[in-house]
């Protein structure tokens, strides 16, 4: 029986690489989709390489688009990405209440019709993407809501839909877990988190800053699910 077909958004991330492995659990066909968008972290780009490599998908493309036109973001402006000694440190709010400045306006906008336009053209009616809505920075378009909106949308807005041969499919997986949860499924389903990077900031050599908010969610849920983080970090 011929495996249906999936677009997974992957980043090089701890996320993005949880919800492949998911997929690929799931008996899909992966097709991975990453990004290109000017960020100043572009490393994760490698990262992604590796694990769309290592986790065997169909296909990985990589899409250029440039969003430091537009720039407002610390991952594609001229704008120092926060550092912390701990997400306390950090002044964390509640979701909603504050947006970090490493938001890259619209992003998963941008992202997921990238994926719906590559999902009508391979005939996938599935896209998987790793936002998540417990230990996030806040931003806008990671929350439930917005994930359930766009998929209203993406059915309206392209041939296959209208014709009817595409009922596509937003897929969340991680939307409800904490960050342990998620390095404890990745870890079930036998991904090697050495492979990822989650850094906004890292060095020349690719090494983790370690006091970027991501670096602390990641460090959370590492020390939370009880296993060391295998990636290198700076200083260590």
């Amino acid at each position: 029986m011929t495996r249906r077909p999936a677009i997974v958004l992957l980043s090089g991330g701890l996320d993005s690489t949880t919800v492949l492995a998911i997929a690929k659990d799931m008996d899909y066909a992966a097709y991975a989709l990453s990004f290109r968008y000017g960020q100043r972290h572009s490393v994760e780009l490698e990262a992604a390489k590796r694990v769309a490599a290592a986790q065997r998908v169909e296909r990985h493309v990589v899409a250029d688009i440039d969003l430091r036109v537009f720039g407002a973001s610390a991952l594609t402006a001229d704008i120092d990405v926060p550092k912390h000694e701990s997400l306390d440190d950090a002044g964390r709010q509640a979701p909603g209440s504050s947006v970090p400045v490493t938001y890259v306006p619209a992003r998963n906008t941008i992202f997921l019709s990238f994926a719906l336009a590559y999902a009508e053209t391979v005939g996938a009616s599935d896209v998987f993407t790793g936002v998540n809505a417990v230990d996030y920075s806040g931003y806008p378009d990671c929350r439930p809501e917005y994930m359930e909106a766009y998929e209203h949308m993406a059915n309206l807005a392209t041939r296959a839909g209208v014709e009817g041969t595409q009922r596509l499919k937003i897929h969340s997986p991680l939307i409800a877990m904490s960050k342990a949860d998620i390095v404890r499924e990745g870890l079930r389903l036998g991904v090697d988190y050495s492979q990822t990077s989650s850094c906004y900031d890292p060095n020349e050599q690719g090494l983790a800053c370690g006091h970027c908010e991501t670096c602390l969610l990641r460090l959370k849920g590492f020390a939370e699910a009880g296993v060391p983080d295998p990636v290198q970090y700076q200083g260590a």
